[in-house]
């Protein structure tokens, strides 16, 4: 008798779903579409030669090695490079504080598997990252949503949010996804002051931060964090032993199709984040940590980020032109200092996500912003716009495309409601 699977499910597979970002990549296979729907580095910038010859190299040299079991930690020359990046911006941590996950979203699964039972309660921003969403929803998660304006979480709500007990909260201060937004200082020192006084650990997500355009970098909250046990006598430990485990990756610097990622936290939190992953895949690829080191060690990452913060930051600006240009009164966007994304509004009658059909038969993508949000009910009138993945002409044109589609869903709804506007005066 065939198996009747559907009653053989767990019951966490009712709040798993399909990634909306992963779908809508099908469209991209559509030669003329101009996708600002995911989230992918420029392929003409990705280090495809270098790579090439640190794969040579590394099979001729350490073959053995990089196709043999390795330690579930990772690497350990490339957690000792982590730890002197991440001492730029702060972070003083040692290897010990360090694990390399397959890209970070593996390091958000792995934090809903520690710490997540089900019908927790965990606080996000609204919006906030859909991976995280995709990642605890299978851990069976409610949330908590706090509003965010265009600089970021809005601290002066988050008290009462944080009332109601929420297991952690999980923040992304650096040029946010999806909101392109920043996270200004004193608001980060709000978040760390909370995080303190009601005992409940932040997930700091910063897969963006190296990539800064306009600005001062700002401290990472786990530093700030560091800095307020000192200042109130409570880091007895060492420096990593607050309330903050911090998220980085090499996917939007150096390679996503590496998939690594890393997580920096208190010891005793990588030691059963590490128990975890054993029981998932054992470790990390070798081999892609081995290339991704041999990639890096001698100084070719600051040399790289550099040529992404001038095509990226040249692209934003083309966007931010066009938005201006061909986007309709009514309309408003974020103006991100870096990363990848901004996240544009419309008016609150019109529905992205029912817009996209037309959008796609204009050859054009975007992700609707419902996606991003606990609630599905929520951001029906926004959007998330990447423009890191196409040509400057490409987004000209893309704009322009989508602003002529709501123009004219504007004018036939004024036609509708009976209402004359100045442009049709």
């Amino acid at each position: 008798m065939s198996t009747l699977w559907q009653s053989r499910y767990a019951q966490r597979n009712q709040r798993m779903g399909r990634s909306i970002i992963r779908e809508l990549l099908k469209f991209t296979q559509q030669p003329d579409l101009i996708s600002f729907a995911g989230g992918m580095p420029a392929p003409e910038l990705l280090p495809a030669e270098r790579a090439q010859d640190a794969a040579c190299r590394i099979l001729s040299e350490h073959g053995s090695q990089a196709l043999q079991y390795g330690p579930t930690e990772g690497f350990p020359p490339l957690r000792e490079f982590i730890c002197e990046r991440m001492n730029r911006y702060g972070i003083t941590a040692k290897p010990g504080n360090v694990f390399l996950t397959t890209g970070s979203q593996q390091a958000l699964d792995l934090i809903g598997k520690l710490l997540i039972n089900p019908g927790d309660r965990v606080l996000v921003e609204e919006p906030t990252y859909l991976g995280a969403l995709q990642a605890w929803n299978a851990y069976q998660a409610e949330y908590v949503s706090v509003p965010s304006d265009d600089h970021g979480l809005r601290t002066d709500l988050l008290e009462e949010a944080l009332r109601v007990g929420p297991k952690f909260m999980y923040i992304l201060p650096n040029f946010q996804n999806p909101g392109g937004t920043t996270l200004p200082l004193e608001r980060r020192l709000d978040l760390v002051q909370l995080s303190n006084k009601y005992g409940i650990p932040l997930v700091e997500d910063d897969p963006y931060g190296a990539l800064r355009y306009e600005g001062e970098n700002l401290p990472p909250l786990v530093a700030l964090d560091a800095d307020f046990q000192a200042e109130t006598g409570q880091d007895g430990h060492g420096f990593m032993e607050g309330n903050v485990v911090y998220l980085g990756t090499f996917s939007k610097t150096l390679a996503p199709g590496l998939r690594i990622g890393w997580v920096c936290a208190p010891e005793e939190v990588i030691d059963r984040l590490v128990m975890g992953k054993q029981g998932a895949d054992l470790h990390s690829s070798g081999f892609d940590q081995m290339l991704a080191y041999e990639m890096v060690k001698d100084g070719f990452m600051d040399e790289h980020i550099q040529v992404l913060r001038k095509v990226y930051g040249a692209r934003r600006d083309v966007m931010l032109a066009a938005l201006a240009r061909y986007f309709p009164a009514g309309c408003s966007w974020t103006r991100p200092e870096g990363g990848l994304f901004l996240w544009a509004r419309v008016p609150e009658w019109i529905d992205t996500a029912e817009m996209l059909g037309e959008a796609v038969q204009a050859k054009v993508a975007y992700v609707p912003g419902f996606a991003f949000f606990p609630d599905p009910e929520r951001g029906r009138n926004t959007m998330r716009l990447n423009f890191s993945n196409a040509q400057p002409e490409q987004i000209e044109e893309g704009i322009r495309r989508l602003g002529g589609l709501l123009r004219a869903k504007i004018s036939r709804h004024n036609r509708t409601e009976g209402v004359i506007s100045l442009s049709e005066e």
